[in-house]
C-alpha cells in the first residue's frame, strides 16, 4: 500500500513523538500549479519546544530533507498566490500564521522561520501589493525588514503592520491576534495600523539586500543607437517577435525558412540578403529528426549553423528544456555561439508558467525571453495561433491568450490562407510594429518536396515566396476569412472549448467571456463542457471556478490524500450541500473535494 504524506510524517517524527512531542501540523509547499514540492512537519512539546523538519518524496519514498531549488525555495501556498493575482498578499513568519490568515479569508504566505528570507524565491510576488505582519519580537522585525528590501527590489508595494499598536504580548503573532478577533472581516484587516517604508532609509535597508540592486542611468550618458535589423522592417536584432495564424498556414515552416536564410546568407522575401549567422530552434511539438531538420534541409539551410535546444542537465539527470524556467541556463549555453542571430520558440505560450490569458502573468513569463534577446542581440521568434472564430476582428486581438503576447513583442506577424479570387495560397502580413511601419506583407505557397542525396525518399515541406501584397493587416487578412471559416469546424462549441483548454486550465469567467466574444452563449459552453467531460475545480476561498480538460477522476475515498493540502480552502457557499462538499453551479453537479488547511498529521 502506498504511504500517504500523513503516514510518512508520523513515521519520520516517531523519535520526537517518543520524547513527548505531539504532531501539530503538516504543511505542504506546492508549485504555482498546485503540485506538491515538499512538506514541513511540525510537532510541539508541552514545555514549549518545537520540532520542525522538512520532508521530501524521492524514488525511495518519503525522507527527511528538502529538494534542491536552484532559484530559491518556493513560498508557502504559492498556488493560492498564483490564483488570486489581484489580491493583497499577507506575509507572516511561519506556516501556522499563514494558515490562520488563510482561514480568515486572506491570501497569506511565508518563507518559513525568521532566518529563511535569504533562501526564498520571492519573484512570484513581483509587482504585487504586500502587507507584512511581523512577530512581536526583534527577530520578527529583522525578518520583515529583510523581506521588505527584497520585495521593494522587485517592484512590490509594501506596508508593515505596526504591531506595537496591537497590544500583543511579546513574541505574539497573527494567531494570537485572531484568537481575540475571530470575527474579523477583510475590512478589519485592511484597517490595521501600518508603517510604510520611507525613501530615506533605503541605504540602511540595502544592508539586508544581498541580491542585485537597481542602477539609475542619467539620460545624457545614454548612447543613442539605430535599430539593428536582421530583415529590414520585419525582424530586428535583440527583439521579440510573434508569428501568429490559423492552423494550416505553415507558421513553423515559415520560421524555419527564415532560419535557413540566416544560416546560408540567403534571400528574404523582398529579395534582400540575410546576414550569415547561427540559429537556435526549440519546439515543444515537433522533433528535430523527422520534422524540423528535414524542413531546414528542404529550405537549403547550412545545418552546421543550426542548433536545436536539447535536454537540461539538472542534478546530474537530463530533464526536458522548459522555456518557462530554463532560459537563464540557455543564455549561458548561447553565449558560446558568437554568431547567433536568430532563435525560434514554438509554441511561445510554453514560456508562460501561469495563466496565458492573464496579462500580468504573460508579461512576467515573457520577460526572460525579452532579456535573452536583448543581451544576446538575437531576433527571437515566438510562434502561436489565432483564436478560432475571430475572423474580421482587429488582428492583434486575435492572437491566442492575453493581449500581453502582442504588447510585449515589438513586431507581430500574421499568417492566413488567401481566398481563391485573390489568387489562393497564403500570406504573411505585418500586424504590428513598434519600431517601424506596419501593414503590407508577402504571399507564399507551402510545397512538399523530396530531399535528395543520402536523404532521398524523405518528404518535407518548404516555403516558396510569391510576391508582395499591400494594405493594412486587417484588410489583407479579411480577404481570407471565409476560407478559414470553412476549415475550422463550422462553429462547433465543443471544438471551440477544447481549443481554449488545450493551453491549460482557465477560469470559468474567462471561458464565458471568450465564448461570448466568439458568438457562443454561456449555456452552450456548459453543454460543451459536459459533452467533452471537462473538469471543474474551485480555486480557493476567494477564487472562482476553473475549467480544464479531463483527467483521471479522484474517488471520494482518495480525494483527501491526493490533494495534500495544496488547494486553497473553500468557504461554505449557497451551493454547498449538507455533506459540506462544494458544487459548481455551472458544473451540472460535478463534485470537487478539498482538504482542510494546516491539519495535523
Amino acid at each position: 500500500m502506498t504511504e500517504t504524506p500523513k503516514e510518512a510524517a508520523r513515521r519520520l517524527a516517531a523519535p520526537a513523538i517518543a520524547k513527548g512531542f505531539q504532531p501539530a501540523g503538516l504543511h505542504t509547499y506546492c508549485g504555482a500549479d498546485g503540485a506538491p514540492l515538499y512538506w514541513r512537519i511540525r510537532a510541539k512539546h508541552e514545555n514549549g519546544d518545537k520540532w520542525i523538519r522538512p520532508m521530501k518524496l524521492t524514488g525511495h519514498g518519503y525522507e527527511l530533507g528538502e529538494p534542491r531549488f536552484p532559484n530559491g525555495k518556493p513560498l508557502y501556498r504559492l498556488d493560492a498566490i498564483a490564483t488570486a493575482l489581484d489580491a493583497t498578499v499577507w506575509i507572516v513568519e511561519g506556516e501556522k500564521a499563514a494558515d490562520a490568515l488563510t482561514k480568515a479569508g486572506l491570501v497569506a504566505t511565508t518563507s518559513g522561520g525568521a532566518d529563511t528570507a535569504d533562501a526564498a524565491d520571492w519573484s512570484p510576488l513581483c509587482g504585487r501589493t504586500c502587507r507584512l505582519w511581523p512577530d512581536n519580537d526583534e527577530p520578527g522585525q529583522r525578518y520583515m525588514m529583510n523581506v521588505t528590501a527584497r520585495l521593494l527590489s522587485i517592484g512590490c508595494t509594501v506596508a508593515t503592520l505596526d504591531v506595537a499598536q496591537l497590544n500583543l504580548p511579546p513574541r505574539a503573532d497573527a494567531v494570537e491576534w485572531l484568537e481575540s478577533h475571530s470575527e474579523a472581516s477583510t475590512s478589519d484587516f485592511e484597517a490595521l495600523p501600518v508603517r510604510r517604508p520611507q525613501p530615506e532609509p533605503y541605504n540602511a535597508m540595502a544592508t539586508y539586500l544581498e541580491g542585485p540592486q537597481v542602477a539609475l542611468v542619467r539620460g545624457d550618458t545614454v548612447k543613442i543607437e539605430a535599430i539593428a535589423w536582421l530583415w529590414a522592417g520585419f525582424l530586428a536584432e535583440g527583439k521579440l517577435h510573434i508569428v501568429a495564424g490559423a492552423p494550416g498556414t505553415g507558421k513553423t515552416t515559415l520560421a524555419l525558412d527564415f532560419a535557413a536564410a540566416v544560416t546560408c546568407g540567403g534571400r528574404w522575401p523582398d529579395g534582400t540578403r540575410a546576414p550569415i549567422g547561427d540559429v537556435l530552434v526549440w519546439s515543444g511539438e515537433d522533433a528535430p529528426s523527422d520534422t524540423l531538420a528535414p524542413r531546414l534541409r528542404a529550405a537549403g539551410a547550412d545545418m552546421s549553423r543550426v542548433h536545436f535546444v536539447g535536454d537540461v542537465r539538472q542534478g546530474g539527470e537530463p530533464v526536458p528544456f522548459d522555456p518557462a524556467t530554463h532560459f537563464p541556463a540557455l543564455a549561458l549555453a548561447a553565449s558560446r555561439l558568437p554568431d547567433l542571430r536568430l532563435m525560434i520558440v514554438d509554441p511561445i505560450v510554453s514560456a508562460v508558467a501561469g495563466d496565458s490569458h492573464h496579462n500580468a502573468e504573460v508579461r512576467r513569463g515573457l520577460q526572460p525571453l525579452v532579456t535573452f534577446a536583448e543581451q544576446q542581440g538575437v531576433a527571437l521568434i515566438g510562434i502561436t495561433h489565432f483564436t478560432k472564430g475571430t475572423q474580421g476582428k482587429e488582428p492583434l486581438e486575435r492572437v491566442t491568450g492575453s493581449l500581453g503576447f502582442g504588447a510585449v513583442a515589438r513586431i507581430v506577424l500574421g499568417t492566413a490562407k488567401m481566398a481563391e479570387e485573390d489568387g489562393g495560397g497564403r500570406v504573411l502580413v505585418r500586424v504590428k510594429s513598434n519600431i517601424g511601419p506596419d501593414g503590407g506583407g508577402f504571399k507564399y505557397e507551402l510545397l512538399q518536396v523530396d530531399l535528395t542525396g543520402e536523404l532521398a525518399g524523405i518528404v518535407a515541406s518548404r516555403v516558396e515566396w510569391a510576391g508582395s501584397v499591400d494594405g493594412s493587416a486587417r484588410d489583407i487578412l479579411a480577404s481570407a476569412e471565409h476560407v478559414e471559416a470553412e476549415n475550422e469546424g463550422g462553429g462547433d462549441p465543443k471544438e471551440f472549448l477544447r481549443y481554449l483548454l488545450e493551453l491549460g486550465p482557465m477560469p470559468a469567467t474567462t471561458v464565458f467571456r471568450d465564448a461570448e466574444a466568439h458568438g457562443y452563449s454561456k449555456r452552450q459552453m456548459q453543454r460543451a463542457r459536459a459533452a467533452i467531460g471537462a473538469r471543474v475545480d474551485k480555486q480557493g476561498m476567494k477564487g472562482g471556478w476553473e475549467w480544464s480538460l479531463p483527467k483521471v477522476p479522484l474517488s471520494p475515498e482518495g480525494a483527501e490524500d491526493a490533494t495534500h493540502n495544496c488547494a486553497a480552502p473553500s468557504a461554505p457557499s449557497a451551493e454547498s450541500s449538507a455533506d459540506g462538499v462544494d458544487r459548481d453551479p455551472a458544473s451540472d453537479g460535478q463534485t470537487v473535494y478539498y482538504a482542510e488547511v494546516g491539519e495535523a498529521f
